[in-house]
């Protein structure tokens, strides 16, 4: 249910905002407006006024309709938001046959719905709508009125300066539009990754509040607990000498001081044992991140490296045991025989680096490793998953977030099999420890567990 509630619909988010819409039109018509005003009245240069203003008419008609009919919340379907956008381009096209084709300086303008269309609509739309743009581009090239310029003046325009016009525009729409999508489609990825973050680290919160709920639940059953044990103290008095209740009353009893007892470690959950629960040693978390991968057939190997002063410790974060978790998964993925674990500590750092004998990365991914939906696996590959490469970026969106800095590369002296290092400074990774310490002594004054 949670999921139902925080998960992004990607069918929803890909759609383009009817208001959006509305707005953008509203700006054309007024600058078309002003364009036939200036150039047929402005200069007065022979224009058709009339049939010009039909057109722009046209589309405050259907901005009207569409602001009347629908709220301006709405969204609309790939089809409809194309079939929209496909007007705007007909309706500019039909401007430009009356002002000259091609020639008229504001045809660049025809690339504007293409690259509308680009931003927020499937990639096979922008096509379709891209070649509809293309043949309407070409159609007036070779078919238009002529250009509004001063009477008993001819503006001859050579041939050769229409064709650099039209591969101006054609290309302009091509590589913004190209170029518009793509960071759409980033934009999209980013935003379905981090939700997708959301949600693990929402579990894990709600893993880590358990402890705090069966303490509360402990305290609101403590009271009627008492009251039972004492009536059943009361009743083994009167009835320890009638042999058809003594056993019953007897087992009420010790089944009520196991009660007690169950509650009492509950309500330790959030107290004294939270301590010793919490805090974990560099070893002890480099231990649980590879104890769950020991069994896959993958040598494990731990080499520990040099150490400079006490073994840092710090509080047990979920984040960082998933992240490091995934990272060693991943190792464990593509290894042909072992995975190497190295740790060390200085009086300023604490690194881990994990490598493993496989591939490595693909050199054409280096330097995209982290980011949402690049994955390191080959398409149809089964072994280890599909992947989509969500998992490493939630991974390193934790680590980092707990102060760490990961770097991925191959090892250069092997000739083959990836390296990540995570490192973090001391202080960073010793500072949840100190902020766990402060916690626990105000949780543990009296009057919190009276």
């Amino acid at each position: 249910m949670t999921q139902d509630v925080f998960a992004p619909d990607p069918r929803i988010g890909g759609r383009l905002r009817l208001n959006t819409l509305i707005r953008l039109r509203w700006l054309a018509v007024f600058g078309q407006s002003a364009a036939v005003i200036a150039v047929g009245y402005g200069f007065d240069f022979p224009l058709p006024v009339s049939l010009c203003f039909a057109l722009i008419a046209c589309s405050a008609w259907l901005n009207l309709f569409l602001a009347f009919r629908y709220p301006a919340t709405h969204r609309l379907e790939p089809l409809p938001a194309f079939g929209v956008l496909v007007f705007d381009a007909l309706q500019l096209g039909g401007l430009l046959y009356m002002t000259g084709g091609l020639t008229n300086p504001f045809s660049v303008l025809m690339a504007v719905p293409v690259v509308i269309c680009a931003t927020s609509l499937p990639f096979r739309l922008t096509i379709a709508l891209g070649l509809i743009v293309v043949g309407m581009a070409t159609f007036l090239v070779f078919n238009h009125l002529p250009l509004p310029w001063y009477d008993g003046v001819e503006l001859a325009i050579p041939t050769i300066y229409v064709a650099g016009i039209w591969m101006a525009v054609v290309s302009t729409m091509i590589f913004t539009a190209i170029y518009a999508w793509r960071v759409a489609e980033e934009a999209r990825l980013l935003g379905m990754a981090l939700s997708a973050t959301e949600l693990v680290l929402q579990r894990e919160q709600h893993l880590s509040a358990l402890d705090g709920l069966a303490a509360a639940a402990a305290h609101e059953l403590g009271t009627p607990l008492a009251t039972i044990a004492l009536v059943s103290k009361e009743m083994e008095k009167a009835l320890a000498t009638d042999p058809r209740f003594s056993e019953d009353v007897t087992l009420l009893r010790s089944q009520s001081e196991r009660c007690r007892d169950i509650l009492t470690r509950l309500t330790s959950l959030s107290t004294a044992s939270e301590e010793h629960l919490a805090r974990m040693p560099f070893t002890s978390l480099i231990e649980e991140v590879i104890a769950p991968h020991r069994d896959f057939g993958i040598r494990i190997v731990l080499e520990p490296g040099p150490a400079t002063g006490p073994e840092p410790v710090g509080r047990r974060n979920p984040g960082v045991i998933y992240g490091l978790g995934n990272i060693v998964e991943n190792a464990v993925d593509f290894a042909r025989e072992r995975v190497v674990v190295r740790w060390s500590w200085t009086e300023d750092r604490v690194r881990l680096v994990i490598k493993d004998d496989g591939p490595g990365f693909p050199a054409e991914i280096l330097d995209r490793i982290g980011e949402p939906y690049t994955t390191t696996r080959t398409p149809g590959n089964s072994e280890g998953g599909g992947g989509l490469g969500l998992g490493l970026f939630i991974a390193k969106t934790l680590l980092e977030r707990s102060g760490a800095q990961l770097s991925f590369r191959n090892d250069s002296s092997s000739g083959n099999g990836a390296v990540v290092e995570v490192s973090w400074p001391l202080s960073r990774f010793r500072a949840d420890e100190a902020t766990f310490s402060d916690r626990t002594k105000l949780d543990m004054r009296p009057e919190l567990h009276t």
